[in-house]
């Protein structure tokens, strides 16, 4: 199934769970999406502690989850199209976080009495929605292992390569790119460290060949030698390695 024909919810599950989506199932979650917006510059969508009555799928863009916290700004994660960002906001009502648009993004919303309705009455697709959530709590305990275990190099290796994979499900990277369009400074939050640190760090990674930035992209030259120093094994992210399920919910 193309992108044309599910403009705003093609990519969700891409790389994992498509293929278990039946074209019934596709057409509903395309239609649940009632309202788009499109943002041309970085802006909270939802903040902590606001009620929340929809939950929001990444069309096209970058999406952070952002906690500030003696005055410091912490980047706790990052949604890439596809991904149905604060789906854990219909149990939750509240977040205990900031949902913040990167640059130009493309979102669409999908009203919390839709999903009431699917999880009366469409069990399977509720248990892939389900998926979806546990897949963020995955990519959330592999960020704190990178926090513990690396350096300030290996967690932008690491992030890059993330960012990379996830990308590529969603048929949105090239073979040694993708599109990058977070500042310095968002790097640091993301990883952890200063932005003066981050920018002695893409520095020294980039004169060492690992990557570059450049208008909004990262160019990866050796995938392979990321992979190493970020200490990156894609298996938590459920698309490919030895935790990928394969047809196993197809059916359930």
């Amino acid at each position: 199934m193309s992108i044309a024909e599910y403009p705003r919810t093609g990519r969700f599950m891409q790389g994992r769970l498509r293929h278990a989506m039946q074209a019934r199932e596709m057409q509903l979650l395309e239609d649940m999406v009632e309202e788009v917006e499109l943002f041309t510059s970085s802006q909270a969508i939802i903040k902590r502690g606001q009620i929340v009555e929809r939950s929001t799928m990444l069309i096209d863009g970058y999406i952070a989850r952002i906690i500030m916290r003696g005055g410091k700004r912490h980047i706790v994660g990052i949604h890439v199209p596809g991904d149905f960002v604060d789906l854990h906001g219909f149990a939750l009502k509240k977040l205990d976080h900031d949902i913040v648009t990167i640059g130009h993004t493309l979102v669409g919303y999908v009203p919390h009495p839709r999903l009431v309705d699917v999880m009366k009455n469409e069990p399977h697709l509720a248990r892939l929605l389900w998926f979806a959530t546990l897949l963020d709590a995955a990519n959330h305990r592999e960020w704190i292992l990178k926090l513990e275990m690396l350096h300030a190099d290996g967690r932008l290796a690491h992030l890059v390569a993330e960012l990379w994979h996830r990308l590529d499900f969603v048929g949105l990277a090239e073979p040694q790119s993708c599109a990058m369009p977070l500042t310095q400074v968002e790097l640091a939050d993301a990883c952890g460290t200063t932005a003066i640190h981050m920018n002695r760090t893409v520095r020294a990674m980039r004169e060492a060949g690992l990557l570059d930035f450049a208008r909004g992209r990262v160019t990866i030259p050796d995938m392979a030698k990321l992979k190493a120093l970020g200490q990156f094994d894609t298996s938590y992210l459920y698309g490919n390695g030895e935790l990928f399920i394969g047809k196993a919910l197809d059916k359930m």
